[in-house]
């Protein structure tokens, strides 16, 4: 089928679809939803069969549901309607929730119910649960209804007016998510803030100024004076509940331009004054051992990882390798593996081009400890998405597993044509070849972990029970005791040595770096205009062609200035 997918950013869920179709031989282009008149414009373009709503903040125009079947993703069961669906669920603890595909209509979240999926809830924040159980309970939903399109089924009745099940919800403002910090438990402090991490943020104040919270945890073995802030961890504030203490990890001021960062660096100098509490709840990095497995985890707010967050993880590397191992799992995150350098520290900084370049600098000492570790095999284990940078660090290791979700974003050009670094020119034609290498960089489009392991980039694809802790400490069991382990050790060894005399590393990272430093001082502006559009989320103007076919096709055919001036 010829499918549009109309959405206002290509986000998680966008993207996800995006890799799920064009797996299943769909053609597929995206619109973002910028105006109503654009949207119409692109249907007229493209003629698509079928679009796909993923996720909108607008209805649809009246005349172009009415000219091509349109199918709108909402993040809740059937029946639930209104804007801030998911917001509501953890708000009120609900057990399970769901996720309902719906022909769009006259009337918002209210069309014909082609399919719907269920889930149980956890203890997590919004923008976390959007990204796995709605993301995967969305695709399985989305996929169902198209095989059904394509079977030939007609459209479902419409739910009757005076079905129980609906229930009609404006949006979740902040008054409804208001902490009362003397009279709220943990539980409903988490949840509180919890239902509006990602977009909007919580809003409170912290030492009387008034701020948005998010990535709050529960601190254990905390307390103190309800409302009061009692402890400082790896960039968290721990603030007292009537029944304990949350950890807050990142805040951002209100206000215009303001910017999303660890807590303790929004307020450096009333952090420094409180006792460091760590291993109570709150930790980015986390160090475990199963026998000859060595597991380190490693947990980045939304995959940024700073200078600081690369030197601690590179210092936590170095104690891993200490220990006596045949085995050492790199584990991201359930969100995030990485997503390489921390855009908004860098836009934070006094001079975003020296902080650019200490960050990458980092994030470069880091890829090359792992590439030279030749007393082990070493395993990054990508259970989340990652992208750019984090996506070649991750091929620093012997071996890479990915989660059968995860999507994965191997390129730097959309951030104002950064060259990158991570020793990518190194890593990547080693695994993928010269060719595919550049056509990966250069393409700049998702890609699941099917393609990449196609390419040479995943070696094991992981199922989501697959990922779970115990079988990946079996998996990486089986490679310590595997009868070739001692031969593959010696392998490693040898064809580093021979990497090594060939071109040395060092002449990757400054033919990289030479790059990155007209990047970040040269007098091209580009990427810190892209850098600065993306923290600020300014909206865009158009959709990029790398992703809209049906406008990239049309530019194409265009005679360029100099055709029409001759």
């Amino acid at each position: 089928m010829r499918i549009l997918l109309l959405s206002h950013s290509f986000n998680n869920l966008t993207q996800r679809l995006h890799v799920e179709l064009c797996e299943r031989s769909h053609e597929v282009s995206v619109e973002l939803d910028i105006h109503p008149d654009v949207t119409r414009e692109s249907v007229a373009l493209y003629r698509p069969d079928l679009v796909i709503a993923p996720f909108l903040k607008r209805a649809i125009p009246d005349d172009v549901w009415r000219g091509v079947r349109c199918l709108v993703v909402h993040p809740g069961p059937p029946g639930d309607r209104g804007p801030a669906a998911l917001d509501w669920a953890i708000l009120e603890g609900v057990a399970e929730w769901g996720v309902t595909v719906l022909q769009a209509d006259g009337e918002f979240d209210a069309g014909p119910i082609w399919v719907h999926r269920t889930f149980p809830m956890r203890r997590a924040a919004k923008s976390s649960i959007y990204r796995n159980e709605v993301t995967s309970c969305a695709v399985e939903a989305v996929l169902e209804a198209i095989a059904a399109i394509e079977a030939g089924h007609e459209a479902p009745a419409s739910m009757a007016s005076d079905d129980p099940r609906i229930r009609v919800r404006g949006p979740c403002r902040q008054a409804d998510r208001a902490i009362d910090w003397h009279h709220d438990t943990t539980v409903e402090v988490l949840r509180k803030i919890d239902s509006a991490d990602g977009v909007p943020g919580l809003t409170d104040s912290l030492f009387w100024q008034d701020v948005r919270l998010f990535d709050a945890h529960e601190a254990h073995g905390i307390s103190g004076v309800p409302g009061t802030v009692v402890a400082q961890c790896d960039g968290a504030l721990a603030r007292a509940t009537i029944d304990g203490a949350v950890w807050i990890g990142h805040v951002r001021s209100v206000g215009p331009k303001s910017l999303k960062l660890p807590a303790t660096k929004i307020f450096a100098s009333e952090a420094a004054h409180l006792p460091h509490r760590p291993g109570c709840g709150y930790g980015p990095i986390e160090y475990r051992e199963h026998c000859e497995v060595g597991e380190l985890q490693f947990n980045f707010y939304n995959g940024a990882m700073s200078s600081d967050d690369c030197n601690a993880l590179l210092s936590a590397y170095r104690t891993a390798l200490a220990r006596a191992t045949k085995v050492l799992l790199l584990t991201g995150g359930r969100d995030y593996w990485s997503n390489g350098i921390h855009l908004a520290e860098i836009e934070a900084a006094d001079s975003a081009a020296d902080e650019s370049w200490r960050n990458i600098n980092a994030i470069d000492d880091l890829a090359r400890a792992i590439i030279e570790t030749t007393d082990r095999l070493v395993v990054s284990v990508v259970r989340g998405n990652a992208g750019a940078g984090g996506v070649f660090l991750s091929l620093a290791a012997d071996e890479v597993w990915a989660s059968d979700r995860t999507v994965l974003n191997p390129h730097y050009k959309d951030m104002g044509n950064l060259y990158g670094s991570e020793y990518w020119t190194y890593l990547l034609p080693r695994r993928a070849g010269a060719a595919n290498a550049a056509k990966i960089t250069q393409c700049r489009l998702p890609m699941g972990v099917a393609e990449a392991g196609r390419l040479g980039i995943v070696d094991r694809v992981l199922t989501a029970r697959g990922a779970a802790t115990d079988d990946l400490v079996k998996l990486a069991a089986a490679l310590a005791s595997d009868p070739d382990y001692a031969a593959r050790l010696v392998d490693k060894q040898r064809r580093r040595a021979a990497d090594e005399a060939e071109k040395p590393l060092d002449a990757y990272r400054n033919e990289e770096l030479r790059r990155m430093r007209l990047n970040f001082y040269g007098f091209d502006p580009s990427y810190h205009v892209a850098r600065y559009n993306f923290i600020h989320k300014v909206p865009k103007s158009r959709t990029p062609l790398t992703i809209a076919n049906h406008r990239s096709r049309r530019e194409r055919a265009r005679p360029t200035c100099m055709a029409v001036r001759s």
